[in-house]
């Protein structure tokens, strides 16, 4: 019978105190400044997209196609970590948000059918972006000593607790700051944001591969096979899955039903702060009580989440959705990633992360655009419905996943 990997068998170079701090509060920083412009994909892409697009049921084809280039790059994203290091893949994804900017800044001038396809475009690059700035999650616990690695995870995602702030409120300094047209402005500052955290990140020290990483480790079929990485990449898919099926949603709910940009705006800032919040003790909770446990306890806030949007169609509905839907996918998804840092070995970490990332992010892409269509022909309370399923089956696949490999896990300590 195969046993599970574990990390133990094999240590990574750890670096001084300092430099560990360094990094963390670097890739803090940059979490915070990069994920402004996610928030600014997210406020603006239905908007924009309704406003353009050819079709209403392609209003949230921009947001799909920002999850589509997280998905697609990936594993681009973790070839040039595996092959130049984290920092060459931190500067051409901060690239690759500049580009977003500018994109959507064209894109709005020029309006119409062009416009609409150039601001596809421009969340192509967003996603990018976004993509390589969830691997800063993984950078962290590099050249961190093994009972600190989930610690270090964790505090650089509660950067995103600025990003809650900024993003939201730059949007709303800006979507009116240039006569016309409405978010051109924001998306200079997007531009200029993305600027900014490429200078951050130049001093981030990170240990290069070195030529015995490029080429060792075990074949990738034979890691995703592991119990442990399945329930990681099924925990951590179906979390992002539900929560940007439904963020994708609520914004344009809200503008359907009546309600401001300001309010859908404030409501995006506060799901926001919940998604990272709760990250200065999440890892804390994930080492006490195990990364099963919290994944769990995040599954289950994202289903309240959905119930709580099911109660009424008032702005506190819709917020409360969105701060229970962040407080969920924190739990799940930062549980999620800290048990794939069970599954590899310094030399497979990269491939291994960005696989689990492709995993995660291509479901999501399927789900972003399924939330547009399933909204505009159906409405907000179809897709709340929506996400009970796929949410019911993750929890009682976990428990199946659970029940199979404590046996071995006991097995194994008894034998020690």
């Amino acid at each position: 019978m195969e046993t599970e990997f574990s990390p133990a068998a094999e240590t990574a170079p750890v670096a001084s105190a300092r430099v560990q701090r360094s990094n963390i509060w670097r890739l803090a920083i940059a979490q915070a400044l990069a994920g402004a412009n996610s928030v600014v994909a997210y406020a603006t892409g239905a908007i924009v997209g309704s406003a353009l697009a050819p079709s209403p049921i392609l209003a949230t084809l921009p947001l799909t196609i920002f999850v589509l280039g997280m998905a697609l790059c990936t594993l681009p994203a973790g070839a040039i970590a595996g092959r130049y290091g984290r920092r060459a893949a931190f500067l051409s994804g901060a690239g690759a948000g500049v580009l977003a900017g500018l994109t959507a800044v064209v894109a709005v001038y020029v309006g119409g059918v062009t416009g609409f396809w150039l601001f596809c475009l421009s969340t192509f690059f967003g996603g990018a972006y976004a993509a390589v700035v969830l691997s800063f999650r993984f950078a962290a616990a590099d050249a961190v000593a093994p009972e600190r690695k989930a610690q270090a995870l964790s505090l650089v995602m509660a950067g995103g607790v600025a990003a809650g702030v900024v993003g939201p409120q730059l949007v709303n300094w800006t979507m009116h700051l240039l006569p016309q047209p409405m978010f051109a402005a924001t998306f200079y500052a997007q531009a200029a944001v993305a600027a900014l955290s490429a200078v951050i990140l130049l001093g981030v020290r990170l240990p290069k591969p070195t030529a015995q990483a490029q080429k060792g480790g075990r074949p990738l079929s034979l890691i995703v096979k592991q119990p442990r990485f399945i329930a990681a990449a099924t925990c951590g898919a179906i979390s992002y899955t539900l929560m940007n099926f439904l963020m994708t949603a609520a914004p344009l709910a809200m503008h359907m039903h009546g309600h401001s940009t300001a309010s859908s705006n404030l409501g995006l800032q506060w799901h926001v702060i919940a998604m990272f919040a709760p990250s200065f003790f999440t890892g804390k909770l994930i080492a006490r009580f195990g990364a099963e446990r919290v994944m769990m306890v995040g599954l289950v806030l994202i289903g309240l989440s959905a119930a709580v949007g099911l109660g009424g169609m008032q702005v506190a509905h819709f917020w409360w959705t969105l701060i229970l839907l962040g407080l969920g996918w924190n739990f799940g998804f930062l549980g999620a990633s800290a048990l794939v840092l069970e599954c590899h070995s310094e030399a497979e970490k990269t491939r291994v992360q960005s696989a689990n990332d492709f995993i995660v992010f291509g479901l999501m892409a399927l789900g972003s655009f399924a939330s547009g269509g399933i909204l505009s022909t159906y409405g907000w309370s179809t897709v709340l419905w929506a996400s009970f399923p796929p949410l019911a089956i993750t929890v009682v696949a976990l428990a199946v996943l659970q029940s199979r490999t404590k046996p071995a896990a006991d097995a194994t300590e008894s034998a020690a």
